[in-house]
């Protein structure tokens, strides 16, 4: 079982049918992996409600570098982080562009809603943001 993190608080794993990137055909949700290119959803972007995006490790960053190029390729549905990512990670997630992280079960228990919310404000410290007005 997952839980899906979003500013609001903890949710319930996705129930969608999500495919990886080699099955996609008509269907409105998938799975990229860290190593996948975002360009090869170019035609498909204006009827997917979702995106996740794996994260096989914390300390992988690659999942933040496609979930920015695919809000600039004009993405504007769910994008999620999928996998281990912490909560000192999650203000960095907000900043380049996902809504929320699909986690699993047992870290939800190790780093509770708490832990996540406390960087929930990500955007009153956004310097870009602020940098850019």
């Amino acid at each position: 079982m997952s839980v899906v993190v979003t500013d609001a608080g903890f949710g319930p794993g996705t129930e969608a049918e999500v495919v990886p990137l080699a099955h996609l055909t008509d269907q409105t949700a998938v799975d990229l992996s860290n190593t996948d290119d975002p360009a090869a959803l170019a035609g498909h972007l204006d009827r997917l409600a979702l995106i996740r995006v794996a994260f096989p490790a914390f300390n992988d960053g690659r999942a933040f570098t496609i979930a920015r190029r695919l809000r600039e390729m004009g993405y504007r549905g769910k994008l999620l982080a999928l996998g281990p990512v912490i909560a000192d990670q999650y203000a960095m997630l907000r900043r380049v562009g996902f809504d929320g992280a699909e986690i699993p079960d047992d870290l939800a228990q190790r780093q509770p809603w708490e832990h996540w919310q406390f960087r929930a404000g990500w955007q009153a410290h956004d310097y870009q943001a602020r940098l850019r007005a």
